[in-house]
């Protein structure tokens, strides 16, 4: 557990997306209290002052800037403004269809906030990472960036296109002191669930059964959901760390998908998938 007294970060600017709820709000919390000048980018005034009603409470102070992840001339004046020594790239929608349930525009608005929107700020930042001698990127990712589950395929080919941005964009810094680093979390108690999550309306699909046992599969693991906090310390951890690891698995039900997607055969994986949801 961090030291909330510890000032680390001193004279070092973090900036987390989507900051509002959930493990972008844990992350700027967590940050200000080591000391780091945190900056939250939120979607409207009113999650805004969400934001500095939780900072009061835990008695630190995150400033806030209002700032759409898609809007390409937003992100490079937020990052000329602040010119962050950490980017914690946070921000991430996500939705249940089978591909051939899926909306064009669902799947373009997926890809442009989970997968543009984190590629263009690391790529404003790094300059900015580089004046300054050093710096961290850390890509919120998922466990399903490295898996295969039915029904999230797109929000899937986000996070595993994520992961490849993020392992190329470790290499290509190394020399320059950027550390790059991916957090894959199982299941945490974070909004992302309740933006439209189940978006679609499975009256008349052939996957009605299939969505079903998924949601029902979800639900029996909520009590199992990690805290955001847990998330926000391995974060800090990468953000801290000398040498950043490449990527960081957090929650049991995380390294469990994990092995078995590594471990179990592909033929038997997708028999036993068929089999749990009706495909």
């Amino acid at each position: 557990m961090a030291d909330a007294r510890d000032d680390v970060g001193r004279g070092r600017t973090a900036l987390v997306t989507g900051a509002n709820t959930g493990i972008g709000l844990a992350c700027a919390l967590l940050l200000a209290q080591r000391g780091f000048h945190a900056v939250a980018t939120v979607r409207s005034a009113e999650k805004a002052d969400v934001v500095h009603k939780a900072a009061a409470a835990a008695g630190v102070t995150v400033e806030t800037e209002l700032l759409e992840v898609t809007d390409a001339l937003g992100c490079a004046e937020v990052i000329a403004r602040h010119r962050p020594y950490a980017l914690v790239n946070n921000a991430g929608i996500n939705a249940v269809a089978a591909v051939e349930d899926t909306v064009d525009a669902d799947l373009e608005s997926i890809l442009d906030i989970n997968l543009v929107a984190p590629v263009r700020l690391a790529r404003l930042a790094i300059p900015h990472m580089r004046a300054q001698g050093g710096g961290r990127v850390v890509n919120v990712s998922s466990t399903e960036g490295r898996v295969i589950v039915p029904f999230l395929a797109n929000y899937q080919a986000s996070k595993h296109a994520l992961e490849a941005v993020t392992a190329t964009l470790r290499l290509e810094l190394a020399r320059d002191g950027i550390g790059v680093s991916s957090v894959q979390p199982g299941k945490v108690d974070t909004a992302i669930y309740d933006k439209d999550f189940w978006a679609q309306d499975p009256q008349g699909s052939r996957y009605d059964a299939g969505y079903r046992r998924l949601k029902k599969l979800m639900s029996m693991n909520d009590s199992r959901q990690l805290a955001p906090s847990a998330v926000a310390e391995v974060v800090l951890t990468a953000i801290l760390a000398p040498r950043p690891r490449p990527r960081y698995l957090v929650g049991l039900d995380a390294h469990v998908l994990a092995a078995v997607h590594d471990v179990v055969p592909t033929a038997v994986r997708e028999r036993l998938y068929r089999a749990l949801f009706g495909l």
